[in-house]
């Protein structure tokens, strides 16, 4: 089953558009509807990116990849 990330869209719509974001992220925009719904996971320089972008941690924009199952 796939889990929006719900934070990450509220993020990007405080943002602008999905076209905006991708083009300054430098994804494509089908790239970010995917890790958007779950569908994906981002590596991690990208998550970075992300979490500089949107000046937010990483645990808030992919709750589903820090959970409490998360182990190093």
């Amino acid at each position: 089953m796939v889990n929006k990330r719900h934070k990450l869209i509220e993020c990007r719509e405080s943002k602008g558009s999905r076209d905006l974001v991708s083009s300054e992220l430098e994804i494509s925009k089908v790239y970010l509807r995917m890790i958007e719904t779950g569908a994906l996971k981002p590596g991690r320089d990208l998550m970075f990116r992300f979490s500089k972008y949107f000046e937010q941690p990483l645990e808030v924009i992919f709750p589903d990849m820090f959970g409490d199952d998360w182990s190093v």
